[in-house]
């Protein structure tokens, strides 16, 4: 992911890569970043020194590991720097510390950048509440065998919204996770009830579809004032602070 926004970006004239973050021991430390992607020289080093990192740029987009995500958001908490997180697989605590930093700097917290999955969690939870409880409901997602974390966030984030529409808890919300090729990644909602049945698909075709919204999200928070915001705030273009 960090590859393909990297390398989007700097195909846009709206924007320049101004600093490229890896972990230590990476084979691209200290070369050019454009060179890594396959490109011209883009005139900036890849480094697994943060703070350098951070300051160098007007936004920092952070696809990582969550222990590397949450090292990084006290980085950009330091430097005053908004964020664009997409990092899946945080526990609570490492949520907690987004939300905290987030009384300081901007951040845009999602788990899928998509404005196609974005406008399925708002239908999901329509759904939910129209239906009912007479409808049964479960989630199914699927990715490609070398994904870390199973349930995916954004099929977490799907119970979440069908189990607030149907006012019940979380964990009555089945989801079902395939880890198979290389599947970038699906998710379906199930919703059966008496002589019929609802479903609503979402497949991504490319990984690029999460790095132009990710690129979407950082044009959007650079603007914002401190407060965690999510991808339906980017979408409808609004400041209002996310929860």
């Amino acid at each position: 992911m960090g590859s393909r926004i990297a390398a989007l970006a700097a195909a846009d004239s709206v924007f320049s890569v101004s600093g490229a973050l890896e972990s230590s021991g990476h084979p691209c430390l200290g070369r050019d970043v454009g060179e890594c992607l396959g490109l011209k020289p883009l005139g900036v080093r890849v480094t697994d020194e943060a703070d350098a990192a951070v300051r160098a740029g007007d936004v920092l987009i952070e696809f990582t590991q969550p222990q590397a995500t949450i090292e990084h958001v006290q980085a950009a908490r330091r430097v005053k720097i908004p964020m664009v997180i997409g990092t899946t697989g945080l526990s609570e605590a490492e949520r907690a510390a987004i939300r905290e930093a987030a009384r300081e700097i901007p951040v845009v917290f999602s788990p899928n950048m998509s404005p196609g999955v974005n406008v399925l969690f708002e239908l999901a939870a329509l759904a939910a509440q129209r239906l009912g409880s007479a409808y049964d409901v479960e989630v199914v997602e699927a990715h490609h065998r070398a994904k870390k974390d199973a349930p995916s966030g954004t099929a977490k984030r799907l119970a979440e919204v069908l189990a607030a529409g149907r006012k019940q808890p979380v964990e009555r919300i089945p989801v079902h996770a395939i880890r198979a090729g290389d599947i970038v990644g699906d998710h379906t909602v199930v919703l059966a009830g008496p002589s019929e049945r609802l479903e609503l698909t979402h497949r991504a075709h490319s990984r690029d579809v999460f790095a132009q919204g990710a690129l979407k999200a950082a044009q959007f928070v650079r603007s914002q004032k401190p407060g965690l915001y999510d991808m339906s705030h980017v979408l409808k273009g609004t400041g209002r602070k996310g929860v």
